[in-house]
């Protein structure tokens, strides 16, 4: 029976007990003598190969250390081990199989022990490796309490007779530390990840606390130290494209879980409010009491079920098979104040961090796309019910206050990069565009005499080439079944543009333009809501609450492209100005005309800058922003004028403000460029009327002079007989008046007459009266000097310059203009060269001619109101359409034949004449009365309105058959 009781202890402890009881007992002379050997010690050959045999057979338990350095007898008596029983081990006893000796109990109970001390470790590396740092912790405990009950940790230990004989002990004692900053460091870990559960963590802090014996406080700043370390690394992960969504999203994640998590381990209910189950709190304070709090025999300890069911474990003495570990001090909860101070702080810290890391993360986002990507993911995330349900209840605990990380962190950062993004585009915009300007007036300011010149270049030099050249782009592919009412805003016919004399060159500038504005927008609006979103975010019945607002900040996008687009369009008007200005000071200091190809440059600007808004709609949309849109503003014209209103006073808002000022300065620039075409047409022509009026000589007189009508009068004499005579008076100007006005004519139609500005055409009207009548003042000068060898003044010259000046002014001076001071000064200026010209007349002969003489400048104005219908078109040469015309209306026709011929007479519009003021003088000149306009729009009684009308849009639905119209109904008979 001893026998067996001794293998057994031999098998639990995996070493040779005869060998042990010598060595932990001493010399054999010391053992009693009542102490029998058993029968197998009398056998010597099998004494000296049983050691050996046992230490084959239990290597793999315990290493040689064990048993080296035993010496004695190899099996002593049981009796002889009564040494094991080292001081405290000798009480605490549980229930034996049956009576036994207390010596046996202390050496079973110490060998149990020891036993439990070498699996300690290899349980705590596999608790760590699962993850379980808290039975890791209460285990490494447990090994701390086993050393200290074998006095191991003492600091004599080294001369422990246990650690004499059994040095594999030395090593667990080292190895106890290793293990403690182990679990230290893994829990410490687990505490950065934002996936792990309430629970893992609130075991996590309290095997930190366990093994550094600290408190909730403490728990909670290496909380937010492990969290704030997160952010950290979250930060500095490397990015590629869209993996900055992920990072953003992932910090929004570990933020939000950081406090609900905060929530479930730190805060504690305030007495007597009862708890919440959708929220739970105190979760660590909970896990840290049943870890440490006392359990009732046998339901308890460190130990786990396995080690329970061990053959050895009754031999455990109580104070290791019920051992918890414990705190040194209480763990009291922590207070609210501290709890909200402590987070508060928290997240100021780590708002400076996040910020500077967000805005490097979004350095690598290279559109608004992808912003937008990235705050609708937030978005997402936010709104998500797992974050979202409980988020309110859980600031208001912690933080007393509503926490919003987008607004707080991230709506800033974004906007700023928005800016930047948008800033860059249009930097690009406007570079793109000066460089694409420059580039054109390059080709432009080529000697038209080139003839390696392209076709677009041509068309530039002489824009009526281009009205009149044909091209399959001039009608829409669908013109056959699709009105002009209902077509799209932006489908331009190649005829449209040809009415708007909007040369390929301009439209391939204006194109490139537009589409950098529409990729620009697109990509804005990608950023901005639309209506079907901003609808659903408004009224969302039966889905969660929405985080933010993620277009709260619609209205500082549209301003930020506002304004971005704006310093665009004054980047490139800056350009415009600067060109402009150079070839007007280069007119200036130019005695005569400046060069074509430098004029064209100017035209072509000119057109550029008033066909701009037209062109590019998206210029519009980025000003005007998505309110803006051209289809809503062109549906309110129409609406206003079929309903008869007119112009509608509405009230201008700011941002309509804008538009109107970047429209004007765009026509500003348009009439500036257009005033130095003019006043360079002006000089050119005008120097060579002068040279040419000036010229002093019969041959030269006659040289200009043109055929005189014949008329015959009848005259009473003093005997009152009637007697029928001959004069001859002037019925043409002279042939360098007609030169003068064919050119300018010639000059206005080569740049599309038809479209340009009332106001160039009344300057350039104005000008060209102003440097004749200056030449005529000056042939008055030259007059009255008399030199000797001048031509004299005679009679009929005077009558011809006198004819010349009165169709001059006719023709030059617009209506628009009489009550001007302008026009009162010119008024002056003709009457005292009239004056001169008709002192070298004789008086009773100037009383018989005037009649005649306006007879015929009247009939001069009518035949050439067509040929000269780009000057005098501005105020009487079409009407503007108003309702069919009766078929039986007669019609105002030009007296070209006194016979009657095959083809109708040419029509004029039937509209009432002004009268003439009376004269104050009767010898005073008489203006022809050119027909009345209605006051209807000026676009339509421009030239070539007829020519608008036929591939712009009509204004009504049902618009009449054009051979309704009177006039045009007369060339058909």
């Amino acid at each position: 029976m001893r026998w067996g009781r001794r293998r057994f202890a031999e098998t639990i402890l995996g070493v040779n007990l005869g060998a042990q009881g010598r060595a932990v007992g001493g010399d054999l002379s010391t053992r009693p003598a009542a102490a029998s050997p058993p029968p197998f010690e009398q056998s010597p050959p099998k004494q000296t190969k049983k050691p050996q045999h046992i230490r084959k057979g239990n290597r793999g338990s315990a290493p040689g250390p064990l048993t080296s350095g035993c010496a004695g007898p190899r099996h002593p008596p049981p009796s002889r081990c009564l040494p094991l029983a080292l001081p405290g081990h000798g009480g605490g006893s549980r229930a034996w199989g049956g009576a036994r000796p207390p010596a046996q109990e202390s050496f079973y109970r110490a060998a149990a022990q020891l036993k439990l001390l070498l699996d300690v470790p290899e349980k705590v590396w596999g608790a760590v490796e699962a993850g379980r740092y808290l039975p890791a912790a209460r285990l490494h405990l447990l090994g701390g309490h086993l050393r200290c009950q074998l006095q191991l940790d003492a600091p004599r230990a080294r001369a422990s007779p246990v650690l004499a004989r059994f040095p594999i002990l030395l090593r667990q004692v080292a190895a106890a530390s290793h293990l403690r900053s182990t679990i230290l460091q893994e829990s410490k870990s687990l505490l950065k990840s934002q996936t792990v559960s309430d629970q893992a963590v609130a075991e996590a802090l309290c095997a930190i606390m366990l093994l550094e014996d600290s408190s909730p406080r403490q728990a909670l700043a290496d909380f937010l130290l492990a969290r704030k370390l997160a952010i950290q690394q979250l930060l500095n992960q490397p990015h590629h494209g869209a993996g900055i969504k992920a990072q953003v999203c992932s910090l929004m994640e570990l933020l939000t879980t950081t406090l609900y998590q905060a929530h479930a381990l730190f805060y504690t209910l305030p007495e007597g409010m009862p708890p919440d189950p959708a929220l739970p709190c105190g979760l660590l304070f909970s896990t840290l009491e049943s870890t440490t709090a006392p359990h009732p025999a046998g339901r308890g300890g460190v130990l786990e079920e396995e080690v329970k069911l061990s053959s050895w474990f009754k031999y455990l003495p109580e104070s290791v098979v019920e051992f918890q570990p414990a705190l040194r001090t209480l763990a009291h909860p922590i207070s609210q104040d501290y709890l909200r101070d402590t987070l508060q702080k928290w997240i100021a810290m780590c708002s400076d961090d996040i910020r500077a890391g967000v805005s490097n993360l979004l350095v690598y986002v290279k559109s608004m796309k992808g912003l937008a990507g990235i705050r609708d993911a937030v978005w997402e995330l936010l709104t998500s019910e797992s974050i979202s349900q409980n988020w309110e209840a859980v600031c208001r605990r912690l933080l007393d206050k509503p926490a919003s990380f987008w607004e707080d962190l991230l709506q800033q950062l974004f906007l700023d990069r928005l800016e930047t993004l948008t800033k860059e585009g249009f930097d690009s915009i406007s570079s793109s565009s000066k460089d694409l300007l420059t580039l054109a007036l390059q080709e432009l300011e080529v000697k038209s005499s080139t003839s390696t010149l392209s076709k677009h270049i041509q068309f530039e030099h002489n824009v009526a080439q281009f009205l009149w050249s044909e091209s399959s782009s001039d009608l829409p592919s669908d013109a056959a079944w699709v009105s002009v009412a209902n077509r799209g805003q932006l489908a331009k016919s190649g005829l449209s543009m040809k009415a708007q004399a909007l040369t390929p060159c301009v439209q391939s500038f204006c194109s490139a333009l537009d589409s950098k504005l529409e990729a620009r927008l697109d990509d804005l609006l990608s950023y901005l809501p639309t209506d079907s979103s901003a609808i659903k975010e408004a009224a969302p019945t039966g889905q969660p609450r929405s985080a933010f607002d993620r277009y709260a900040d619609a209205g500082t996008v549209e301003g930020l492209l506002r304004h971005h687009c704006v310093t665009c369009i004054h980047h490139v008007l800056g350009c415009v100005r600067e060109e402009l200005q150079s070839a007007q000071s280069l007119q200036g200091g130019q005695e005569d005309a400046p060069s074509d190809a430098r004029l064209n440059a100017v035209l072509f600007m000119a057109r550029l800058c008033q066909s701009l808004t037209e062109l590019c709609p998206h210029l519009k949309r980025c000003i005007l922003g998505r309110s803006g849109s051209a289809e809503t503003a062109l549906k309110e014209t129409r609406s206003a004028k079929k309903l008869g209103k007119g112009k509608v006073a509405q009230e201008v808002t700011p941002v309509q403000a804008k538009w109107q000022g970047v429209k004007a300065e765009l026509l500003q620039q348009s009439l500036f460029a257009y005033q130095i075409w003019s006043s360079a047409v002006t000089k050119g022509l005008v120097q060579c009327f002068t040279r040419t009026l000036l010229l002093d000589t019969a041959g030269s007189v006659l040289a200009t002079a043109t055929n005189w009508d014949e008329i015959e009068i009848q005259e009473e004499t003093e005997s009152g007989n009637s007697v029928t005579s001959k004069i001859r008076l002037p019925a043409q100007p002279s042939w360098y008046v007609q030169c003068l006005l064919f050119s300018l004519c010639q000059e206005v139609n080569r740049v599309g007459g038809h479209t340009l500005p009332k106001v160039t055409l009344q300057e350039l009207l104005r000008t060209c009266m102003a440097e004749v009548l200056a030449a005529y003042e000056k042939l008055v000068e030259e007059k009255q000097e008399k030199k000797t060898g001048t031509f004299p003044m005679t009679q009929n010259r005077a009558l011809q310059l006198l004819y010349d000046l009165r169709y001059l002014s006719i023709i030059l001076t617009a209506k628009s203009e009489e009550a001007k001071p302008s026009r009162i000064k010119h008024d002056s200026g003709i009457e005292a060269v009239t004056d001169f010209l008709e002192g070298h007349i004789d008086p009773f002969d100037l009383d018989v001619f005037t009649p005649h003489l306006n007879s015929n400048l009247n009939r001069l104005v009518q035949r050439t109101s067509v040929l000269f219908g780009l000057l005098t078109g501005t105020e009487h040469q079409y009407p503007g359409r108003s309702g069919a015309l009766s078929s039986q209306e007669l019609h105002n026709i030009l007296p070209l034949a006194s016979s009657q011929i095959r083809f109708g007479l040419l029509p004029l519009s039937m509209s009432s004449s002004r009268k003439s003021k009376s004269a104050p003088r009767s010898t005073e000149r008489v203006q022809v009365p050119p027909p009345a306009l209605p006051r209807a729009e000026d676009e339509a009684s421009r030239p070539g309105s007829l020519f608008r009308q036929l591939v712009t849009e009509e204004e009504d639905t049902a618009a009449p058959s054009l051979f309704k119209l009177g006039w045009l109904s007369g060339m058909t008979k």
